[in-house]
């Protein structure tokens, strides 16, 4: 029987697609099969085969089987705009039904599914029906990911009781430097382990353009079963790089 779970971010560019695609790695490596689902997305590309979106063919290639594009991204938009927006117009409402059956077909040729969101936790997909309310229609926890740049504190905390309010499962959060630069960095990992109601997977250090298997050593996949694993730790965090501005 699939599992699986939903992951979010605390906003746009916050990392969801690599830490996807780094958990899907780490599956991969202790012998599971895997696939990634992105149900929406804006900014897609038109290719022969139809509009097609940069992080949803990264979940496909990395997937352990081959499916459909369309199972794995069954609402693509080519404006990089709010989803609703870019739905409303083509004429189209993104549907709750076709999100269910897509993942179902998934779940049947894996043994985990993991689920990226569109933007933040609440973008709006249509009348009434956001992005936040995908992981009750598919019975998931979610995975949080807390891009490490200034204002994350703030964004990760009220993301996390969204969470909690919407009655879903926050099963853990990843720490992900998207700012090489970012000042007191170890100081906002400490707070957000202090403040955070749930357990931290694993801190990803800025890594420029990771691939998966960068990115999938930093996760602790034993915090997903409930199993104590390693506590996080800062190694990797060496302190802003000297970069050019």
């Amino acid at each position: 029987m699939s599992r699986g779970w939903f992951i979010t971010g605390t906003d746009t560019g916050c990392g969801k697609t690599a830490i996807t695609l780094g958990l899907m790695a780490a599956f991969q490596a202790q012998g599971d099969q895997v696939l990634g689902m992105k149900p929406v997305a804006s900014g897609c590309n038109l290719t022969p085969e139809g509009l097609r979106n940069a992080d949803a063919l990264c979940l496909q290639a990395q997937g352990s089987v081959r499916v459909p594009y369309d199972q794995i991204n069954p609402y693509a938009f080519a404006p990089p705009i709010a989803p609703h927006i870019a739905a409303a117009q083509v004429g189209l409402r993104i549907e709750r039904d076709r999100i269910k059956n897509a993942y179902a077909k998934l779940a049947q040729e894996a043994n985990w599914v993991l689920v990226e969101g569109v933007g933040g936790w609440r973008v709006p997909l249509g009348d009434g029906f956001f992005a936040s309310d995908l992981p009750r229609i598919l019975n998931l926890p979610v995975i949080l990911v807390v891009g490490l740049r200034l204002g994350c504190l703030n964004h990760a905390l009220l993301t996390a009781e969204s969470i909690l309010a919407k009655g879903s499962a926050l099963a853990g959060w990843v720490a992900n430097q998207i700012d090489p630069r970012m000042p007191a960095l170890a100081e906002n990992l400490e707070t957000l382990r202090a403040l955070l109601p749930a357990p931290c997977l694993g801190l990803v250090p800025w890594l420029g353009d990771p691939g998966p298997e960068a990115v999938a050593p930093s996760l602790d996949l034993k915090v997903l079963s409930g199993t104590p694993g390693r506590p996080p730790t800062l190694k990797g965090f060496p302190g802003p790089p000297d970069v050019d501005p």
